[in-house]
C-alpha cells in the first residue's frame, strides 16, 4: 500500500490528512523562500555546497545531455548541471512550490545561466514529462516533503530514459550514536532559533527538523527505489550520515 492510499500523512510529527500536506510544506516554502540561500549557508557552515558538488560529481553528466533538477528550488544544482550540459544539453528546474522557483530563477538569470534551463512547476508525484525525457534526475532536499514518496520514485522512473540515473540528496540517518544526538541538540535547540533570528521563522524550521526525523532512513530508501524499479542502487553516507545521496539507475 502507498503513502497516498492512507486517509492520513506526516507533516513533520504531526499527523494530517494525506490530502493536506501538499498546501501546508507549500506554506512552509512559501515562508523560507527568500532567506533560504542564507539558512543553507548558515544551518551547515556552507557544507551543503559540497554535498552538492558531490552528487553533481557522482551523475557522469556530459555536455548534450538532458537533465531534471526535482525540487530544484532556488537553483544551486541546475546551476552546477547547466555548465556540465552545455549549449547542447538542457537543465528543467522543477518544483511545486511557486515561490521557491521565482527564487531560483531569479538567481540563476542573475548568474547569466538562461540559455539552458527551462523552468517548471510540477508535482514530483505526477510529474508532467513524457516517458523517457531524461539522462539524469536529481533531487536535493526535497523527497522528504512528498506525501507519496513510492508515486514519486516510480514517476521519476517514467520520465527517465533507459541507461538514465536517479540522484536523491536528502538528510538521513547518521552512523555514530554520539553524533544522533548531537545532531538531534543542535535541530530542535538551536536550528528553530536561527530560523527565528534570520528568517522570522520558528515554526517552519521546526518543521523541517522534523520531516528530516520523519524520512526513511539509507536502507529504507534504498528498497524504495529498488521497489520503483531501479537497479543497481547504493548509497554513499555524506558527514557521518547526516546527509546520503543515494544513486540508482534505469537499464
Amino acid at each position: 500500500m502507498t503513502e497516498q492510499q492512507h486517509d492520513t500523512t506526516h507533516f513533520g510529527y504531526k499527523t494530517v490528512p494525506a490530502a493536506e500536506k501538499v498546501s501546508l510544506v507549500a506554506n512552509v516554502f512559501h515562508s523560507v523562500a527568500a532567506k533560504y540561500d542564507v539558512m543553507n549557508d548558515v544551518m551547515s557552515l556552507g557544507i551543503h555546497r559540497l554535498w552538492k558538488r558531490f552528487t553533481l560529481d557522482c551523475s557522469g553528466v556530459r555536455p548534450g545531455q538532458q537533465v531534471l533538477d526535482l525540487a530544484g528550488g532556488t537553483g544551486d544544482i541546475a546551476a552546477l548541471f547547466s555548465r556540465r550540459v552545455g549549449a547542447t544539453g538542457k537543465v528543467v528546474l522543477a518544483d511545486i512550490n511557486e515561490s521557491m522557483l521565482n527564487v531560483g530563477r531569479d538567481k540563476l538569470r542573475d548568474l547569466g545561466l538562461i540559455n539552458n534551463i527551462e523552468f517548471v512547476q510540477a508535482n514530483a508525484e505526477a510529474l508532467p514529462f513524457a516517458d523517457s525525457s531524461f539522462d539524469i534526475i536529481s533531487i536535493g532536499f526535497g523527497l522528504r516533503n512528498v506525501t507519496d514518496k513510492a508515486a514519486a520514485l516510480k514517476s521519476m522512473f517514467r520520465v527517465l530514459k533507459p541507461g538514465g540515473r536517479l540522484l536523491v540528496l536528502e538528510f538521513s540517518k547518521p552512523e555514530q550514536q554520539w553524533l544522533s544526538k548531537v545532531y538531534d541538540m543542535y535541530s530542535f535547540k538551536l536550528l528553530p532559533i536561527m530560523g527565528q533570528l534570520i528568517a522570522n521563522d520558528k515554526e517552519s524550521y521546526q518543521y523541517l527538523a522534523e520531516s528530516i526525523r520523519m524520512h526513511p532512513d539509507q536502507e529504507t530508501l534504498k528498497a524504495m527505489m529498488v521497489d520503483a524499479g531501479f537497479a543497481e542502487v547504493s548509497y554513499h553516507n555524506l558527514t557521518g550520515g547526516i546527509v546520503a545521496l543515494h544513486r540508482g539507475f534505469k537499464f
